[in-house]
């Protein structure tokens, strides 16, 4: 028995010792490794227009008109970085056109009269401009916490609040030239389809503001037939090695006459900035520019970053389409509009040049014609009062009556629309990838109609209900 009971645990530490090694065997072949643990979520911080430093080219001659355009958006107290350039002094008698509006320091930009501009009928202020690059470092000595340089004119018009939104998607650690083309397919053929405009304004991440001071004057000799500065810019970037990273909010609006239908059919991206005003009317009917624009802006302290965003609704009882452009209009199409032809601008505007070019009256766009026949054209509203409690927001629209056609239907007694909307509050996650908003009517039409603005639900789909 004692032999037997040997020949067992004999037996049970061989079979043992051979269980080991096969396992060794296959962690061997095969080793056991645990899973990584999942990356962390990400942290993106959202900067303030104080992490903004705003440069911008002016002139003594250019100023005093431009002032009230300045003072829609600059505030020393939310854009204190801001900073104008011009060519001289300013008279002693110089005062701006309302003892209320505050200026940004101003500065005398360096004298570039030792580089050449050889453009014909150009001017060689465009070198002046272009160096305000420089200038904002040798001048200002900017501090560590402006992480962004923003360059525009002084008829520029910012949107603070929605520039630090959009640019905090983005790494200022890296290199970065954002900005935007031209509406003009002419313009853009004549001076490149892949610079940023710079009376729309461009942003340069701090890294890439420093080193192309630095490499500025070298490369400023070799352009002296280029007209403007922002192709100065461009081709001082271009030879960094860097390219444009595109943002359809920058609008540089190369259009006259009537912005309408740019402003009502905005991209699904925050309003960065208006340019060449005084080229256009005034975009509500019955006030100045600088009044209409202060009228916008309103909407735009109450929610910036829901200005001019389209949110088209319908109305299946009376069969209507209903395209609002929050904060400016809202239109009311009679029948079921499609949303993808609703997406494409209205040519109530006219081209920059008027000229016998094949490409004078091309735009960058996809546009539509309006209707010859005025009642087969939508009924306007314009943005009327603007009211909130720091949570939600309340904005009426009143029809626009002037040249509008008489209809005997319901929507001839359609006086007001009010919109009822929570201020819009996007992570930087959802401003990578945005979504169009959807919305309800709430109440029966009458004279007004009530609308609710809300996020879409995920498989709801824009379009009229059958």
């Amino acid at each position: 028995m004692a032999i037997i009971s040997r020949i067992k645990n004999l037996l049970l530490l061989v079979s043992a010792l051979l269980i080991l090694h096969l396992i060794l065997l296959l962690h061997h072949h095969h080793p056991i490794t645990t899973p990584p643990p999942p990356p962390p979520p990400p942290t993106t911080t959202f900067l303030s227009p104080s992490n903004l430093l705003f440069s911008i080219s002016s002139s003594s001659s250019s100023l005093r008109h431009r002032t009230p355009y300045i003072h829609l958006w600059f505030s020393p107290q939310s854009t204190p970085h801001t900073y104008l350039f011009i060519d001289q002094k300013l008279p002693s008698n110089f005062s701006p056109p309302s003892s209320s509006l505050s200026l940004p320091q101003i500065f005398l930009s360096s004298d570039t009269s030792h580089f050449s501009y050889t453009f014909p009928r150009g001017n060689p202020s465009a070198i002046r401009i272009a160096y305000t690059v420089k200038d904002v470092f040798s001048l200002l000595n900017p501090p560590s916490h402006i992480k962004w340089f923003i360059f525009g004119d002084d008829d520029t018009v910012f949107f603070p609040r929605n520039l630090a939104l959009v640019l905090s998607k983005y790494d200022y650690n890296k290199w970065f030239y954002i900005g935007f083309g031209s509406e003009s397919y002419e313009q853009n053929q004549q001076f490149s389809f892949d610079m940023a405009y710079g009376g729309g304004g461009f942003a340069l991440s701090a890294p890439l503001a420093r080193v192309l001071a630095v490499v500025l004057d070298s490369c400023l000799l070799r352009y002296p037939h280029y007209y403007g500065s922002d192709q100065r810019i461009f081709a001082c970037l271009v030879e960094l090695g860097v390219h444009l990273t595109r943002e359809p909010g920058f609008h540089q609006i190369d259009v006259r006459g009537d912005l309408f239908g740019i402003l009502a059919a905005h991209p699904l991206s925050p309003l960065l900035s208006l340019h060449h005003m005084d080229a256009v009317e005034p975009i509500f009917p019955g006030m100045s520019r600088i009044q209409a624009l202060e009228h916008l802006f309103k909407a735009v302290n109450a929610d910036a970053p829901r200005i001019l965003q389209q949110t088209v609704c319908y109305d299946r009882s009376n069969s209507w389409t209903i395209s609002i452009s929050w904060g400016f209009s809202i239109q009311v199409f009679e029948g079921n509009q499609l949303l993808p032809d609703l997406l494409s601008l209205e040519r109530t505007f006219r081209p920059w040049r008027r000229g016998q070019s094949a490409y004078s009256s091309r735009f960058m766009v996809n546009t539509r014609e309006s209707p010859r026949d005025r009642c087969k054209r939508p009924v306007l509203f314009f943005l009327h009062k603007v009211m909130s409690d720091g949570k939600s927001i309340w904005t009426n629209y009143t029809k626009d009556k002037v040249g509008s056609c008489v209809r005997v239907n319901a929507l001839q007694k359609l006086e007001s629309i009010r919109i009822f909307s929570k201020i819009l509050d996007y992570d930087v996650e959802q401003m990578k990838a945005p979504r169009r908003q959807c919305c309800d009517i709430l109440s029966p039409v009458n004279e007004t109609m009530t609308i609710d603005i809300r996020q879409c639900r995920n498989d709801e789909l824009i379009a009229m209900p059958r």
